[in-house]
């Protein structure tokens, strides 16, 4: 900036201060000369108080100007004042009173006490006046821009509580704002039928979806601190056919405290639905055991993995080896680690944990002091129609993992387990139930200490159904349900993976079982969904149940009966009490690597269910697994085709469908 133009601005300034001292001023004795004409009304001022009321108009001014001045308001904003700067000046004028008062007393000057609070209301009021009233006139032209330019959303905002009003304020100030508020919801009776921020509060939560229907709101904000998710879901349940859009503040308003703003709603996610608080554990107790460790993740460029590489890093891993076969995700999650943490030492290994030998190098290069094995096949269906890899991958991969980090001297290893692996109905499942042996098996003879950590599903996942369910509402539908009755427990990726670090890293136990709150519904999650898209459920988006895939079950669990006397540990954390791996153990498993290798399915299943008794095999009258096409392996050659895949979690759009509603 030139001298010249620094130069213009200390001019305008100091040009905008004297004209503002120089209102104030005038304003002042206006107010003083219409104090007097109101106490005398129209009769003429006594010969008296005519000196005195010379005197009072210039002690007045001087006070007010004075305190005006020294409190900083002649450098007033017009732009966004608030209540914060009205009650300061409110202040000042009243210290500009009381000067008043005790100079005309300490001079003896007879003065009718009238005078004081009516030059107080007068002043005050043409003083605070001017100062609000272009922020008040610009405010409406934007509104009426707003309104006249018809891209404006006619939005209720639920909550009449400190949250609400400081949005509201935000979305009438903001020249951008596609938000035209009509009005608040909230269940507090005593706020019914008042007025906040120049908007009234029309009813309660319970009149949502005839407040929508009678304004005709397309929007309505979610301004509750810490609104339960429960209330959230019934709030969404019964304004499913309003095809109103809803928002939510990120973060409870303790948090957010007075910087509340429209540019920090999001839209409403499956995550705000979860029907459980969120977890809190300390960082500390992360990083008191992660700091400059050296850690091996296995599978770190999926999900789970990767987030489990990227907590580890954020708390301070000394060096991250991540070990996957799908290079372009390892790659791709390298280079995100790379520029959010550069303190970090990263090193990519593109390994298939199947390969004992080629972990066993990695091992001895790397020493890691703690190894987290995420990597295994978690697709349910397709392992259905491929056994054999989900054991060769699951089963054995996971033994060489875990004897790698028993052989390279690791502190801890971290198996990533399931609740599928519970009364396992699946090849995935049972896979992973034996997996859990495995490791328990590899301990009992090594130093490493060893944990199994089982949970849900987690949201945002690869194979997670909410992306899915996205895509299909943006597709106007149908979304695939399997089954009106079908529930699972829910997390998302980043608290789950906390808590595996907290569970694998401090719990002294062979199996931690993370609390996943209450189960959901998946047809309640997908009616969510599409109703936070503003589509109306069964109508504009229809909903097909397409039947259990082979595999699935319609609810999970998380314990067995002999797993069920339990430990909590730590909020949200359990330690089970498992069986220990079955008699001949490793001669069965010997006999499931030969019939994995030689793809006996038939032997293979029969050795799962010698290895879990609770595994139940699930597959469909017709020979086909999830729209793939399985044909009689007995007779099976290499001339027959590759099965058509139908990854949709309802199956195959050419299948028996039931559509939501129907018989």
């Amino acid at each position: 900036m030139s001298r010249t133009s620094r130069c213009s601005g200390v001019l305008a300034r100091a040009l905008r201060a004297m004209l503002m001292v120089t209102f104030d001023a005038v304003s002042t004795a206006f107010a003083v000369c219409a104090a007097w004409l109101i106490r005398f009304e129209t009769q003429e001022c006594p010969p008296s108080f005519a000196a005195p009321r010379r005197w009072t108009i210039a002690i007045v001014v001087c006070a007010r100007t004075v305190a005006l001045v020294g409190a900083g308001l002649h450098r007033w904003s017009f732009d966004l004042p608030g209540i914060p700067e009205g009650l300061r000046l409110l202040s000042v004028q009243i210290a500009g009173s009381l000067a008043f008062v005790a100079i005309v007393a300490a001079l003896g000057i007879p003065v009718p006490r009238s005078i004081y609070p009516l030059e107080f209301l007068v002043s005050t009021a043409l003083i605070t006046g001017y100062r609000y009233l272009p922020s008040l006139l610009e405010e409406r032209r934007r509104s009426w821009a707003r309104l006249r330019g018809g891209a404006t959303a006619r939005t209720l905002i639920v909550g009449a509580g400190e949250a609400g009003e400081l949005l509201a304020h935000d979305l009438r100030r903001s020249a951008d704002s596609k938000y035209h508020l009509v009005g608040f919801v909230d269940d507090d009776p005593e706020k019914l039928g008042t007025q906040l921020a120049g908007r009234p509060v029309l009813g309660k939560l319970s009149d949502l979806p005839r407040l929508i229907q009678a304004h005709r709101a397309s929007r309505v904000l979610l301004a509750i601190a810490r609104l339960p998710p429960a209330r959230i879901r019934e709030l969404l349940a019964a304004c499913a056919s309003s095809k109103a859009r809803f928002k939510i503040i990120p973060a409870s308003f303790t948090v957010l405290d007075d910087r509340i703003s429209a540019a920090m709603l999001h839209d409403l996610s499956a995550e705000d639905l979860l029907p459980r608080a969120a977890v809190a554990f300390d960082p500390r107790e992360i990083r008191d055991r992660v700091q400059d460790r050296n850690i091996l993740v296995t599978g770190a460029g999926g999900s789970i993995g990767s987030e489990i590489a990227r907590q580890l890093a954020m708390h301070g891993a000394r060096t991250l080896v991540l070990v996957d076969l799908n290079e372009n995700e390892l790659y791709l999650t390298a280079l995100r680690l790379g520029e959010l943490y550069p303190g970090v030492t990263i090193r990519c290994e593109v390994a298939d944990i199947r390969e004992w030998r080629r972990l066993l190098r990695l091992g001895e290069r790397y020493r890691p002091h703690y190894v987290f094995h995420a990597a295994a096949h978690k697709h349910v269906p397709l392992m259905e129609y491929a056994p054999e890899e989900a054991i060769k991958n699951n089963v054995f991969g996971t033994r060489n993992v875990a004897r790698m980090a028993s052989r390279c001297g690791a502190e801890r290893f971290v198996l990533i387990s399931t609740d599928k692996a519970v009364r396992p109905t699946s090849v995935m499942g049972a896979s992973k139930r034996v997996a859990e042996l495995v490791v328990r098996d590899v301990a009992r003879r090594s130093a490493t200490r060893m944990t199994s950590v089982r949970f849900g599903n987690v949201l945002g996942s690869a194979g997670s159904v909410v992306p899915i369910f996205k895509r299909q509402i943006a597709q106007g539908g149908p979304v695939t349900v399997t089954h009106p009755e079908c529930t699972r427990y829910f997390m998302t990726i980043p608290e789950a993976v906390g808590l595996v670090l907290v569970a694998g890293l401090r719990c002294e136990g062979d199996l931690c079982v993370l609390d996943m709150g209450e189960p959901i519904r998946i047809v309640d999650l997908a009616r969510s969904l599409i109703t936070m898209a503003g589509r109306v459920p069964g109508e504009e988006i229809p909903i097909v149940y397409t039947g259990l895939r082979p595999g699935e079950k319609l609810y999970e669990e998380l314990l067995t009966e002999e797993e069920e006397r339990t430990e909590q540990v730590r909020d949200r954390i359990h330690v089970a009490r498992g069986l220990a791996p079955p008699r001949r153990f490793r001669e069965r498993l010997a006999e499931l690597r030969r019939a994995a290798r030689a793809g006996d399915s038939d032997r293979l299943l029969e050795l799962l269910r010698e290895l879990v008794p609770t595994y139940t095999v699930t597959r469909n009258e017709a020979g086909t697994v999830a729209g793939v096409d399985v044909p009689d392996r007995d007779r099976q050659d290499d001339r027959l085709p590759a099965p058509v895949i139908d990854l949709r979690p309802g199956g195959p759009r050419g299948g028996s469908h039931l559509k939501e509603g129907s018989p």
